[in-house]
């Protein structure tokens, strides 16, 4: 018989929300609380999954009968929720990334080992179909030895200023999620980053942020990448890959809104891509709950290690380093 676990959530926007609505249906699992400090202005979405939306957290840390914790809240506080869940012996799923600092994120590391819960961050795109097929067609060798890879990431529409503000950077919000696919795909550490980004869909961020950049990539297995990034793309959500090798290569494109094409004498019309990772990646977001509630039931290592989050925070780190030299940086190891 299959072990039902009882979870509950911590934060309540856009991912907190996607996440219980879908752990709502799954089979054999509990979803007991959902904490937010607005709980007071979600009464619709508490209607709507029938699970109780508390303000206070402590609520889900001092509840014995929760199995694991789901932290989707901001980035500057999921050092205190891991380490609180740590404490009273909770499993714990993190949304990206682990936090800004590095100091922090290793303190972190060392809490979540001693203390021997499961760890897993949220690193969805691993879980996708065609990303995931890209990565057997590199793993079983059927491309031959990687040489390049080819990551595009681009967001429908900029965010407001003061998400901007908040968020930790281009490198740290957005493409963090292709720097942890870079080294899914490649199968291989990065030893080098070089950066070039400018403000060129929002100048009012210049001096902020970044919301257009080129990223390219040394790998130790001798495998060279770029990741290109922008936040405004005015078809949609763009999320392409390409691994090249020796013997061939292995692409995935976008996921349109059909795949329905109208041929006629001024051309060859086909769909949009799909508008944003809501309806891109859900079932992507499915699987890679799945997989870390399997780790749990079954004592498995989760699919997605706290060292990937590591990784993935340094890259970023060399980024922003390369973006403010000029110059390459090398990528720290663990």
């Amino acid at each position: 018989m299959t072990k039902n676990l009882v979870v509950g959530v911590i934060g309540g926007g856009r991912i907190g929300k996607l996440h219980t609505k879908n752990l709502v249906q799954m089979k054999n699992v509990t979803v007991k609380k959902v904490a937010d400090l607005f709980a007071d202005k979600m009464t619709d979405f508490e209607s709507e999954i029938g699970v109780p939306i508390v303000a206070d957290f402590n609520e889900i840390f001092n509840d014995p009968e929760i199995d694991a914790v789901f932290i989707c809240t901001p980035t500057d506080t999921h050092v205190e929720m891991i380490k609180r869940a740590a404490a009273v012996n909770k499993h714990v799923f993190c949304e990206k990334p682990i936090s800004f600092s590095d100091e922090e994120t290793l303190e972190t590391y060392d809490i979540v080992k001693k203390a021997g819960i499961k760890f897993q961050i949220g690193v969805n795109r691993r879980f996708d179909r065609n990303f995931a097929q890209v990565k057997e067609h590199v793993a079983s060798g059927a491309i031959g030895d990687i040489q390049l890879l080819r990551i595009d990431s681009r967001d429908p529409e900029a965010p407001p200023l003061s998400y901007v503000q908040s968020s930790g950077g281009l490198f740290f919000d957005m493409m963090i999620h292709d720097f942890d696919m870079a080294r899914f795909i490649a199968g291989s550490e990065v030893e080098e980053v070089y950066a070039m980004g400018e403000a060129l869909v929002n100048p009012d961020i210049e001096g902020i942020d970044i919301d257009t950049a080129v990223v390219t990539l040394k790998f130790e297995n001798g495998c060279l990448g770029v990741i290109s990034n922008s936040r405004q793309a005015v078809y949609g959500y763009d999320q392409r890959l390409e691994a090249f090798g020796s013997k061939g290569a292995s692409a995935a494109e976008n996921e349109l809104k059909s795949n329905v094409t109208l041929s006629d004498k001024s051309g060859v019309h086909s769909q949009k891509p799909l508008y944003f990772f809501l309806e891109r990646y859900n079932d992507a977001y499915i699987a890679e709950v799945e997989q870390f509630l399997d780790a749990i039931r079954y004592d498995k290592d989760t699919p997605v290690s706290f060292a990937d989050g590591i990784m993935a925070q340094r890259l970023a780190f060399s980024a922003n380093e390369s973006l403010k030299s000029g110059k390459p940086v090398k990528v720290q190891k663990i």
